[in-house]
């Protein structure tokens, strides 16, 4: 049997070694042959410091996984099985004002909700769609898993303008859940199964088993009882949830749902830190620095624990299960975002949903859930609106479309905000926008 040929493309990111412990701690099961790690010309230093790194982890397991850098993503692409994409178009930089400018308005500034969500997106979504149609000619039976943020409005994007089907959106939120389940009930986290439905960094936790068991009612009131004991991720503050909410909700929420539920204590969370520490994409900056340092000790031959800090928690466990689930036609469950084909009643049968699926050789097969309870329905069908509106706006550069997509997003508190952010926001981000460049908005009233 031949090796499996494995692209990642944005090799250069600081969780690549996550990535490359998760192969090799299933390389009995996925013979990963070849590992092309791509990225651009400004990430080449980058690349090839975790490159070195990558060669020398596989050195020390003993497999015979062969690592190739390059700048050169049809070179890559050529023949693979399948291409993971963690891209970051703009780097840190432009995260950094994602984050800064909504500030100024009094809206929150993160990387996948809100204003920043929308301009992480209108940036990832063209280069993304680019990438599809290169693998549609250079590796048409492989599988594209997306792990680029906001990991939702992408799939959506490639499910409706993508001309490459085999595409899975993927998150380390469920898996990050199931975990910190697990711990709060003191039990083996393979014990526990949760029945995931919703969106990307808008998923919920419907019914929690254990053993089979379902412990939903028990879990939430042991939230109830001792607030929420760290129900969150690394990149987002560990405010606690109201109790009688959460007994009110009846369901688990994932972290991101604070910035909906709580958003006035999460703004000004955010704006005290920032006055002390700077943004998030700032503090990861330094973090990076540190980690890259560490990256360049030719003795290091494993993933530094330090990695932990950055925020991306079972990212291996989430994608290597994934790949080797597919390849192996496993038939377990896990939680990916993909065509929704009636999974959830109320979203529309083509939009990208995250939801629980099972994983085989020909891909994801989504679960039926039924619709969402009622309290939370209206909510998701509202971030679902705006990722569609936010994913037409990235492929057509279209001014009006783009500013409807910042209005409807529910932390945007007015029309009037909306259009100052974007313009601003336009502006800032001009380098990494070319489809926005022949757009012009000299007619819109202020």
């Amino acid at each position: 049997m031949r090796g499996l040929k494995v692209v990642t493309i944005g090799g250069g990111s600081s969780y690549t070694p996550e990535l490359v412990e998760g192969l090799i701690k299933r390389y009995d099961t996925l013979p990963v042959r070849d590992l092309w790690l791509v990225d651009i010309p400004e990430g080449e230093e980058k690349l090839n410091i975790v490159g070195n790194l990558a060669k020398r982890m596989v050195a020390k397991a003993g497999v015979p996984i062969d690592i190739h850098l390059t700048l050169d993503r049809r070179e890559a692409l050529k023949d693979a099985d399948f291409v993971t994409t963690q891209i970051r178009v703009g780097l840190l930089k432009a995260r950094a004002k994602d984050e800064h400018i909504p500030l100024k308005y009094g809206v929150i500034g993160q990387e996948t909700n809100g204003p920043g969500g929308l301009f992480k997106g209108l940036r990832t979504i063209p280069v993304i769609l680019d990438i599809a149609r290169e693998m549609n000619e250079l590796c048409p039976n492989a599988w594209l898993i997306n792990f680029s943020n906001p990991a939702g409005m992408v799939t959506e994007a490639l499910l409706r303008y993508g001309e490459f089907d085999k595409v899975i959106g993927l998150c380390n939120i469920p898996i990050g859940m199931r975990m910190r389940v697990a711990r709060m009930l003191d039990v083996e986290a393979h014990r526990i199964c949760i029945d995931f439905a919703g969106l990307n960094h808008m998923v919920f936790g419907l019914n929690v088993y254990l053993d089979g068991e379902n412990v939903t009612e028990r879990l939430l009131a042991l939230m109830v009882g001792e607030k929420t004991p760290g129900l969150t991720a690394k990149n987002i503050p560990d405010i606690e949830w109201e109790p009688e909410f959460i007994k009110a909700l009846g369901v688990l929420p994932c972290p991101y749902l604070k910035y909906y539920f709580q958003t006035d204590e999460m703004l000004r969370e955010q704006q005290a830190v920032v006055k002390e520490q700077g943004t998030r994409a700032e503090v990861v900056q330094k973090l990076e620095e540190e980690l890259f340092e560490l990256y360049k000790n030719p003795d290091l031959d494993t993933k530094p624990p330090q990695l932990e800090k950055r925020g991306g928690a079972y990212y291996s466990d989430a994608a290597c299960s994934l790949i080797d689930s597919i390849f192996n036609d496993r038939r377990d469950i896990q939680a990916v975002n993909v065509r929704n084909s009636g999974a959830i009643a109320s979203i529309p049968a083509e939009s990208a949903v995250e939801v629980n699926c099972v994983i085989t050789r020909d891909g994801p097969k989504p679960i039926a859930v039924g619709d969402l309870p009622v309290p939370v329905r209206g909510l998701v069908q509202q971030i679902k609106s705006f990722e569609r509106v936010a994913a037409e706006a990235a492929v057509t550069g279209d001014y009006h479309t783009a500013l409807l997509a910042m209005t409807i997003n529910p932390l945007v508190p007015s029309d009037a905000i909306a259009k100052r952010m974007l313009d601003e926001m336009l502006e800032a981000h001009q380098a990494y926008l070319p489809q926005f460049r022949q757009s012009s908005h000299s007619d819109i009233l202020d």
